[in-house]
């Protein structure tokens, strides 16, 4: 990549994603920042589909991040889909959390070299890349 002396920071954008390890479905979003309307938005996303919405319980591992971190989270999710559990990781244990490989994988594969004209093509290619991942990824048992 060829960078020239003035620097211009193109801007920010937060992909989240759900990663269903028994199906090896992954389902991602991009938004402008994170926090807890863009989670909720994610949730929605997922648990609106089948075969989350008539599921009888539907676990949601997460991080320690703040928009789904302690007891509000909880029961904010608990409160707008009754059939789904948060289930919060220890801090420090991001390795047990399934999603954390996929967006290693995202880290090198995608994203290095970060040489993008902008913000919309890094999410083109974000979620060009999710629907690729898909054909090559196998349930987790």
């Amino acid at each position: 990549m060829r960078v020239e002396h003035e620097y211009d920071r193109g801007g920010a954008l937060a992909y989240m994603a759900a990663w269903d390890v028994h199906r090896a479905k992954i389902m991602g979003r991009c938004e402008p920042t994170t926090g807890i309307e863009p989670f909720r938005r994610l949730v929605a996303q997922v648990m609106t589909t089948e075969p989350y919405a008539s599921a009888r319980r539907v676990f949601w591992v997460v991080d320690n991040g703040s928009s789904h971190r302690g007891n509000a989270a909880a029961e904010r999710l608990r409160n707008d889909w009754p059939n789904a559990t948060l289930v919060s990781l220890p801090v420090h244990a991001s390795w047990l959390n399934q999603i954390e490989i996929y967006f290693s994988v995202i880290q090198r594969k995608v994203l290095t070299p970060n040489d993008f004209a902008d913000l919309a093509e890094v999410e083109q290619r974000l979620l060009d890349f999710e629907r690729r991942y898909e054909i090559a990824a196998r349930p987790f048992e």
